[in-house]
């Protein structure tokens, strides 16, 4: 494994005035979850200043990963990116985690910034990536916070290695699932043009960029640097059936944003209803990217769940 000395928070520089970063962290951490209904509406949050982080390598056994660390004596929280992202994304998430006390970790998967391309002839599964880049780092049990296609590699890791995680948070995601309702009602509603449809579009919510085109425009910025390569994504360990989502023993929240194209609340209802005791928490307003969208209300619900979970 190999270290960097500088921290990925440079990444994000001029991204947004660095004279309202300080204000942003205390909106940031403020307030409570309650139910959808009782949310104020979204407004634009500059992205905070971020904690120190060491960067540095993963060498795993055929590829190598880039992530960032807080390190730190707390609990860690992984962060699974979407497919339109990489290890960059969660400047709203870092420092907010870090204050409540957390260790918190993300990183790059295969083909994404500053990890290894993805070779087609030595695919790997993103689960057991997950399992080498734990174990490279020395963490023993963790939460996991996936959102969209890391939600699927997450849920993937919890069916196979349950005894791993203290927690597991999936946002505007179902769960890799193959078959039965719940994969019906997803390929029902994703239209045959998504592909072509422009990934600010697809992955943010309409409130979110008629308010905040400067915010759209961030996003977007990480997102044209996310891919490395053509995206291809790794196959799964597990075969996602609807029914196995049943063998999920452990603390499990979904997140949904109510104008989520193609993971809307009720198909995270329908989630929810087939892994027991979870919960569901729904942001108004936001699209696909709840993370980057409603920052406040995805990690007071994030940070909420996993203080019941961090034992």
């Amino acid at each position: 494994m190999d270290g960097a000395n500088s921290t990925y928070a440079s990444k994000l520089d001029g991204l947004l005035p660095r004279t309202i970063l300080c204000l942003a962290l205390a909106a940031l951490g403020a307030g409570t979850i309650g139910s959808a209904g009782s949310q104020a509406l979204m407004t634009p949050i500059p992205i905070p200043a971020q904690a120190p982080a060491k960067e540095g390598w993963a060498q795993l056994a055929d590829t190598r990963l880039w992530y960032w660390d807080t390190g730190g004596n707390g609990p860690p929280i992984v962060l699974l990116h979407p497919a339109t992202g990489s290890g960059l994304i969660w400047g709203y998430q870092q420092p907010v985690f870090v204050k409540a006390g957390y260790r918190v970790i993300a990183y790059s998967r295969r083909g994404y910034y500053n990890s290894a391309p993805f070779d087609r002839e030595k695919p790997g599964t993103g689960a057991d990536d997950l399992r080498q880049l734990a174990e490279s780092l020395g963490i023993g049990r963790f939460h996991v916070v996936a959102s969209a296609a890391g939600g699927s590699i997450a849920a993937d890791f919890a069916l196979s290695h349950q005894d791993r995680l203290l927690s597991l948070t999936i946002s505007s995601n179902s769960f890799g699932v193959r078959d039965g309702a719940i994969a019906k009602a997803a390929a029902f509603i994703r239209p045959k043009i998504w592909d072509d449809i422009p990934p600010e579009v697809r992955e943010l919510g309409p409130s979110y960029r008629a308010l905040n085109p400067d915010g759209v425009r961030q996003w977007l910025e990480l997102e044209h640097k996310a891919l490395v390569g053509r995206e291809f994504r790794q196959r799964l360990e597990n075969e996602m059936t609807q029914a196995k989502l049943k063998e999920l023993k452990l603390p499990t929240l979904l997140i949904a944003g109510a104008a989520d194209l193609v993971t809307p609340p009720s198909l995270s209802r329908m989630l929810a209803a087939e892994i027991p005791g979870s919960e569901v928490v729904v942001a108004p307003e936001s699209g696909h990217s709840v993370y980057w969208e409603q920052p406040e209300i995805f990690n007071r619900a994030v940070l909420d769940f996993v203080g019941k979970h961090s034992r």
